[in-house]
């Protein structure tokens, strides 16, 4: 597999969930199946059932994050060129329609957040985003109708 660009923060962010899951979630929930193991006739133990379903849950996180923090490729943002816009930088679009702005940091899909003004380089308007310099236009297809960008700043 090709590496996955991802920020620092991102990269931090699933570093930080899977200690979580290693060092408290996980050794939680084995003392959960232990305790419930401790009540007597597994066949009929719905906390024995919960909790063996929550432990493969919890594998398959931690296998899932080890993965991606494998084929991680951490981009320093700030190391990038401000010529056109790729991984890592941040926008600010206008709509020409009715002159707002709205501003969006380029990220990878584990980091997307809309409400945090971060959009995947893999979405509809990630893609039409990249490779975009000052003062080009952006056109969307939206499920609310077509929208009509112009890349006024790259941050």
């Amino acid at each position: 597999m090709k590496p996955v660009p991802i920020t620092k923060q991102g990269y931090d962010t699933l570093k930080q969930e899977l200690d979580q899951l290693r060092k408290v979630e996980r050794p939680r929930n084995i003392k959960a199946i232990e305790e419930a193991r401790a009540h007597g006739d597994l066949s009929e133990n719905a906390e024995f059932d919960a909790a063996k379903e929550r432990q493969s849950f919890l594998d398959a996180r931690i296998n899932e994050l080890e993965y991606k923090l494998a084929n991680a490729e951490v981009i320093d943002p700030a190391t990038l060129s401000r010529e056109k816009a790729v991984f890592g930088c941040t926008v600010v679009l206008e709509n020409i329609d009715t002159g707002d702005e709205v501003t969006y940091q380029l990220v990878g899909p584990e980091e997307s957040n809309i409400k945090e003004g971060r959009i995947s380089i893999a979405s509809p308007l990630g893609k039409a985003i990249v490779g975009k310099k000052l003062g080009d236009e952006i056109i969307i297809d939206a499920p609310g109708g077509r929208r009509n960008y112009e890349l006024v700043d790259i941050v």
